[in-house]
């Protein structure tokens, strides 16, 4: 199936007031995600995307604009399913103000059973996640064949959600994952199981580009000789 390339957005204005964003609208990037975004086309140089699918929100439409514009053509779509978490009364709230919230530990030590007032779970948040990759898999696959390369910009908790997935660890470990902003993060789906490639890479990513001759669903014992 399709190889996925995740990019959290860059850097914005509320992750430099600590603020829970969740769906506020006008959060947008700021100067360093707005530098981070316009180094995108580079360190995807030589990756081949078929299409990209982006949440809906401003600060992912921002970071996907330089490379949007260094690829014309390139099919780009809204899933609102990759959007960020719903935090409801959270939303719009200081983080250092919500650290003396009781549901604050549950988020950090038990996940799978917050829910936040006037918003979602997080198993909800998951659950939307994962179904959404795996339609856009199959779509992506049908359309461009089996070694297409897609790309998806989200937000950290999601992310970090569909990396637990692929990993199979269960929701309660999914803090234990880190994502900085504007990083990349890729994941090759096979019939069997998926494989990530790449964790919150702020590098080079020329590793990505699929080789001539692709591997097959086998795990590469000893790690494998990385890009070529």
């Amino acid at each position: 199936m399709a190889t996925l390339i995740l990019v959290r957005h860059g850097r914005s204005t509320a992750n430099t007031a600590g603020v829970l964003a969740g769906w506020t609208p006008g959060v947008a990037l700021d100067e360093r995600g707005t530098a981070q975004a316009a180094a995108l086309p580079a360190r995807l140089a030589g990756v081949p995307l078929a299409a990209v699918v982006t949440s809906p929100l401003q600060r992912c439409r921002e970071t996907l604009a330089p490379l949007l514009d260094a690829r014309p053509g390139l099919p780009v779509h809204s899933e609102e399913r990759i959007g960020e978490c719903h935090y409801g009364d959270w939303s719009g709230r200081k983080l250092a103000e919500l650290a003396d919230e009781p549901l604050m530990e549950v988020v950090q030590r038990h996940p799978s059973n917050a829910a936040f007032p006037g918003g979602e779970s997080m198993r909800a948040m998951q659950a939307r996640a994962v179904e959404a990759v795996r339609e856009w898999n199959a779509r992506v696959e049908a359309a461009h064949g089996e070694d297409a390369v897609y790309l998806m910009c989200s937000h950290g908790d999601i992310i970090k959600s569909l990396v637990a997935d692929a990993l199979g660890m269960h929701l309660d470990l999914f803090q234990r994952i880190h994502v900085d902003p504007c990083s990349v993060t890729a994941v090759r789906y096979t019939r069997l199981r998926p494989s990530l490639l790449r964790l919150g890479d702020t590098g080079d990513l020329a590793g990505l580009i699929p080789r001539e001759e692709p591997g097959g669903e086998a795990a590469e014992v000893g790690g494998g000789a990385g890009a070529p």
